[in-house]
């Protein structure tokens, strides 16, 4: 299923985002991202919230950001997160808490799973044809695609804000990781948005 969509209507509904850290919200402020957002009719507030670690995903934590969120009308907050050691989604999504105008998108494991998603964009920087099986059963993406850039072009990826950034440099978009096969956490992710901007 290819992730393509584009709005017609007269009011954007208005969505907030807490991010797990630096690589999600650079993910949600992206060019593609914030595009992506505008075809489908929602508006990001400003701004993406970076909740530094996991840990401060906890519902005390949380209470500044949902009050800032609260003052700017968002009639949803999307928190994005990662499965980290939690056994199972649910686990993560009660940890965290949930209510009505709140909606918890866990990222399976890692979010750089959906780097190795993106077979378009790794090609891109690899100038070869990629493609990677099962983005998401790997349990540290990150050393998955530091080992698979040693290999074929002989170097590193450097410290993941370094290679976040050229990801999105050379088009990585959910999207794109979305219409990978075993990339269910992206595909979930963009139909809860497309579910949000019907509403």
């Amino acid at each position: 299923m290819a992730y393509k969509c584009s709005w017609s209507g007269s009011s954007m509904v208005r969505v907030g985002f807490i991010c797990e850290g630096k690589t999600e919200r650079k993910v949600i402020e992206s060019g593609n991202f914030q595009q992506y957002l505008t075809n489908l009719g929602i508006e990001c507030l400003r701004p993406v919230l970076d909740a530094k670690g996991s840990g401060n995903l906890l519902p005390e934590n949380l209470r500044e950001s949902l009050e800032l969120y609260k003052a700017k009308e968002a009639e949803k907050i999307i928190i994005l997160t990662d499965l980290d050691e939690d056994a199972c989604i649910t686990l993560t999504k009660n940890r965290i808490t949930s209510d009505e105008n709140r909606l918890i998108i866990v990222a399976v494991r890692k979010i750089e799973s959906w780097f190795l998603a993106d077979s378009l964009t790794l090609s891109h920087l690899l100038k070869e044809e990629f493609y990677f099986d099962k983005p998401e059963e790997e349990s540290v993406p990150f050393n998955t695609l530091k080992s698979i850039f040693i290999q074929m072009q002989g170097r590193g990826i450097g410290v993941k804000d370094i290679f976040t950034a050229r990801m999105i440099k050379y088009g990585f978009s959910v999207q794109n990781a979305a219409n990978h096969p075993n990339c269910p956490s992206a595909a979930y992710f963009l139909s809860k948005l497309e579910q949000i901007a019907k509403k």
